[in-house]
């Protein structure tokens, strides 16, 4: 039996939560939550379903060693004392990415290089040869975090952000982040069992998202490569198992998925990531102004989307968001609408009452996810029925 050991799920900021539930579902144990990440236990197959199968997930680190530092020397002298022969070779590349939060240390950029030269040096004075630096394809990424006086040293499971699922090739002016996407579906209750729209669809993030969770397929399916496969330990079987058993726990999705752009552009663009992500038979986009648009049928639908901030694209906000709360009101009764938008003072606009409101962030702007829900009739007589 493989041994459990210690890693550290990243993810944004309100999402904490949600991995955390996801990751019990998926088996993790000792799972503690703190302030954009996620700590858990798991063997090695278990690092390889979470990289998989975790949507709200940014990385998934394997924390090998912590200790204190009250100055730079302390720093280099530690990590010249490890044992990195166990994770690389010297003739192999290794990359360094650090997170600083220390009155001491201010700079994470000279705390990675101080990581990389103690690294090089410690190779060097052993075997006479040194690693290369590689920042794209590294075959061992390190992550150096202090927090005050401690240090903890991982290595970088997944590489590059696990937000790069592998199936957008084309994006519009500002794509939303895949993992945000992700978040904000499962934060609105999206479960696959009524009709989806996002009417402002852009490039078909959230559209592809929806769907995946739909069908419970593994978010990051696509992915070209995840940086465990370059380690020493890679067990390509062991991956290839793990990959199975995910797959055999995708379901039928018997609901519309469909999504409007008003730029042709866009359109084509969502149509070419559908494509790639393989989700056609689900996904529905056409070409439409939502403001033109009526909800089709009594079918429940739950709507998702993300307009524009006026942070991308020149239009009177105040109008704007007036006539998403009008059209909500006027053609889709029977909707539970929610949006992300970080323009606060045009929300004020939209000229209905938010059932719920959370914070969020979208890239470095704060932003509120809110729901509104289109009542078929007055909501007193939903109440009363």
């Amino acid at each position: 039996m493989e041994e459990n050991f210690k890693m550290v799920a990243k993810t944004l900021f309100g999402f904490e939560d949600l991995l955390a539930e996801e990751l019990l579902k998926l088996g993790a144990q000792k799972v503690e939550k703190g302030v954009r990440h996620v700590s858990f236990y798991g063997d090695k197959g278990f690092m390889y379903k979470s990289n998989l199968g975790l949507r709200t997930a940014i990385k998934i680190l394997k924390p090998i060693t912590s200790f204190t530092v009250s100055n730079e020397n302390d720093l280099y002298e530690n990590l010249y004392n490890m044992s990195w022969e166990d994770y690389l070779s010297a003739k192999g590349t290794l990359a360094v990415d650090a997170t600083v939060h220390s009155e001491k240390f201010k700079h994470s950029l000279f705390i990675a290089q101080k990581t990389k030269d103690a690294i090089v040096d410690k190779f060097r004075d052993s075997t006479g040869q040194r690693p290369n630096v590689d920042l794209k394809f590294p075959d061992v990424k390190i992550n150096v975090h202090i927090d005050r006086h401690q240090c903890t040293v991982s290595l970088d499971s997944s590489g590059e952000s696990l937000h790069k699922r592998g199936y957008r090739s084309a994006t519009n002016i500002a794509p939303i982040n895949e993992v945000l996407a992700a978040g904000m579906l499962m934060l609105s209750g999206w479960d696959g069992q009524s009709d989806f729209m996002d009417p402002m669809c852009g490039s078909g993030t959230l559209l592809i998202e929806a769907a995946m969770i739909a069908c419970n397929i593994p978010p990051n399916l696509m992915r070209k490569e995840f940086a465990f496969e370059r380690w020493q330990d890679w067990d390509v079987d062991l991956f290839e198992k793990i990959e199975e058993s995910l797959l055999k726990k995708t379901r039928d999705f018997h609901h519309r998925i469909t999504g409007f752009d008003k730029a042709p552009s866009a359109i084509a663009k969502a149509k070419e990531n559908i494509r790639s992500a393989r989700l056609e038979d689900f996904i529905h986009v056409q070409h439409e102004d939502f403001f033109k648009t009526k909800k089709g049928g009594s079918e429940k639908l739950h709507m998702v989307f993300n307009p524009p901030y006026g942070e991308r694209l020149n239009i009177d906000m105040e109008a704007f968001y007036k006539h998403i709360g009008d059209t909500l009101k006027q053609n889709y009764l029977g909707t539970e609408a929610w949006f992300i938008t970080s323009n606060l003072d045009a929300l004020k606009h939209v000229g209905l009452r938010p059932s719920r409101k959370i914070s969020l962030y979208n890239a470095k702007l704060e932003a509120k996810l809110v729901k509104y829900v289109m009542y078929e009739g007055s909501k007193k007589k939903k109440y009363m029925n």
